[in-house]
């Protein structure tokens, strides 16, 4: 039989919680928090559709068009501020991407304001 020291073997979780710690700036972490509230806004929504009522469906479908839409401008925006995707966006800075985000989302909560009715 084997013996090992359990202080000396980690989990795969642990050491990619204490990796993205470690490696990731705040304002990734902070835009990170916001998707996995996007994320979770959007799983609840879509449950208490299944499981409690869909009454007013355009109402249900615009609440998740703007999670799922939101989550996607979020997305972009992480991955345009990321420093180790500076090669891929190049002619972007970080103050630009972050208007592109702001004014995305300005037209994505105009079109489902007007789609509840």
């Amino acid at each position: 039989m084997k013996a090992t020291a359990p202080h000396t073997q980690s989990s795969p979780l642990l050491s990619l919680w204490k990796a993205y710690n470690e490696t990731t700036s705040t304002r990734l972490k902070t835009i990170d928090a916001f998707l996995v509230f996007l994320m979770l806004s959007g799983i609840i929504q879509f449950l208490y559709c299944i499981l409690v009522s869909n009454f007013p469906f355009n109402a249900f479908l615009a609440g998740f068009a703007s999670c799922v839409g939101q989550f996607v401008l979020t997305a972009s925006l992480r991955s345009q501020v990321n420093p180790a995707n500076r090669s891929e966006f190049k002619e972007v800075s970080p103050e630009r991407a972050f208007a592109d985000f702001a004014l995305g989302s300005l037209v994505l909560h105009f079109f489902v304001y007007n789609f509840l009715g």
